[in-house]
């Protein structure tokens, strides 16, 4: 992955250089290459392959279609996601509800904005899986009331702890929501990269010192793979996802939220 900050070893994927799709009823941004956009120095990171930035206005969405051998979630951000797939399930999904899918051997499914007067906003996301031809299945995190204001919360994990949705790689994916000045800290064990995309709110990173600390705005993604304790903090006051969308529901200036993976 190309490094576009003076920082050695904390890589900046930054919002205006993504990939850029618009189909009418869906304005899509792209960190990582994707469809019709293609870029060699951003094919992924590690088993992370897709992160895509999606709008869909009212009543439109994506047709019903095949995926396999892909672990695929969608992270509602605004509006309302109707998820229906070939394996029975069929849900509406709020802002902060998570969908992930393992489409193992092969599975379809559609995505839709139910909504006819207000546009949807998700992240749709693909890890690869831990080996091929898996038993498809589906499942679903829902933020419970008393880790609304948690700094940090496990959405996914391989072994579903802490009720977080399982999947089926060596991937952790964390909720980060901090009020303006606070900082959240993560343990990178030796072997292991962490990536973090910022949503809302600016950031700033750093490792311990062990490398200059960079500054994130909406949109914007970071990846570092140097062990030890990494440090986030809410760094200032910005809209959603590359100024984008609004605050939302975290609402209070300087707020942060972000996704962090911490992957093999």
């Amino acid at each position: 992955m190309a490094d576009s900050t003076s920082a050695a070893k904390i890589r900046v994927r930054k919002s205006a250089d993504r990939g850029h799709a618009r189909h009418g009823w869906l304005d899509s941004r792209h960190t990582f290459s994707f469809a019709e956009y293609y870029d060699p120095a951003h094919m992924g990171f590690r088993s992370l392959r897709v992160i895509n930035q999606d709008r869909v206005v009212p009543g439109a969405g994506f047709p019903t279609h095949p995926h396999r051998d892909m672990e695929i979630f969608s992270y509602v951000l605004e509006g309302a996601l109707q998820h229906e797939d070939s394996l029975g399930n069929g849900r509406v999904l709020a802002p902060g509800e998570i969908q992930l899918m393992s489409a193992g051997r092969g599975v379809t499914h559609s995505e839709f904005n139910p909504s006819r007067e207000h546009g949807l906003h998700f992240l749709q996301i693909w890890i690869l899986p831990e080996r091929a031809g898996l038993e498809p299945s589906y499942t679903e995190w829902k933020p419970r009331a008393e880790l609304a204001d948690a700094r940090k919360v496990l959405l996914i994990s391989p072994d579903g702890r802490d009720a977080s949705a399982t999947i089926h790689q060596d991937a952790f994916v964390y909720r980060v929501r901090l009020a303006a000045g606070e900082t959240v800290e993560h343990e990178l064990a030796p072997g292991r990269g962490a990536w973090l995309q910022l949503i809302r709110g600016r950031a700033r990173i750093g490792n311990a010192g062990l490398e200059p600390s960079v500054e994130l705005e909406p949109g914007d993604g970071a990846s570092i793979e140097t062990p030890g304790k990494l440090a986030i903090r809410a760094a200032g006051a910005l809209g959603a996802l590359g100024a984008l969308g609004a605050l939302g529901a975290l609402g209070a200036p300087g707020a942060l939220e972000a996704l962090l993976f911490d992957l093999r």
